[in-house]
């Protein structure tokens, strides 16, 4: 159930792929949404009733307290937060940069923290709000040649356990929807680790990518992961993960990692990456 005066609500990263499918989804449901990217002017005309695009690099401290000051300014509140801004690199772990994986943590990771950081005040003050992580099924399950992206959802799910303990005593509800393959622009902008393309593992990372690229590009498009979060905005009190994606995700993820034997688990996932 919506109050009478619209949510106003944060998305990050709302540009394209599954942030930009959850910053419509609420606007056409009757939401205040403000949506980020780093590629927009500070101050754009506002594209539809409800919905405006502000600038934010979640990689700056500055950028994010900005866009946060902006949107207070404006409507007074904060009502749900969805930090979504990331992106991923492919390469072996051992042929992955410490500058590269810095710059995956960044914003994936950090990104996330620095969004916290900024409007915890607001949401904590006001004894109300949700704060919903935007985390991944490779954030539960290591996915091979994706190490460093792997690293940073797994950080992410640590953090939010522990906000989601913090905040209780205020009032603010935390959750992370960790989404399985969806068809985005999240594909096309891999990066791949630069030592990568003559490394040891180029023949067994190419197969690798060659999967994943097959299954995202096959998914479905990211309107369930919006109604899902949507779903989860009007619940009470959440549970902190909503699994979004294939049946046989799903079900990998959520039952037979707590089922299956370590080693036999592992060789699954190589097996269905053609990596053994």
């Amino acid at each position: 159930m919506q109050p009478d005066s619209p949510r106003v609500v944060l998305i990050t990263g709302a540009s394209s792929g599954i942030g930009k499918a959850c910053a419509e989804h609420l606007q056409r449901r009757g939401y205040r949404v403000y949506g980020t990217s780093r590629r927009v002017p500070p101050l754009p005309a506002e594209p539809a009733p409800g919905l405006r695009m502000i600038a934010m690099d979640v990689t700056s401290e500055t950028s994010v307290r900005q866009a946060v000051e902006l949107v207070l300014a404006r409507e007074g509140r904060l009502d749900v937060v969805v930090n979504n801004a990331g992106w991923g690199i492919a390469g072996s772990v051992e042929d992955t940069s410490i500058a590269e994986a810095q710059e995956q943590l960044d914003t994936n990771f950090f990104g996330v923290l620095r969004v916290c950081q900024a409007v915890l005040p607001t949401l904590r003050r006001q004894g109300s709000g949700y704060l919903i992580n935007i985390s991944s099924m490779g954030g539960l399950v290591a996915i091979p040649f994706q190490g460093l992206y792997s690293a940073s959802k797994f950080a992410v799910e640590g953090m939010t356990e522990s906000l989601r303990m913090e905040l209780r005593p205020y009032g603010v509800q935390v959750a992370m929807i960790e989404p399985g393959d969806f068809r985005t622009g999240f594909t096309a902008e891999r990066r791949m680790a630069v030592a990568a393309a003559e490394g040891p593992y180029k023949q067994a990372l190419c197969t690798a990518v060659t999967v994943m690229e097959k299954d995202e590009q096959g998914g479905a498009t990211p309107e369930a992961i919006a109604w899902r979060l949507e779903k989860i905005i009007n619940t009470r009190q959440p549970k902190l993960r909503h699994l979004v994606g294939p049946l046989a995700q799903r079900f990998a993820v959520g039952v037979l990692k707590k089922l299956l034997p370590q080693r036999w688990f592992e060789r699954m996932i190589a097996g269905y990456y053609r990596i053994v």
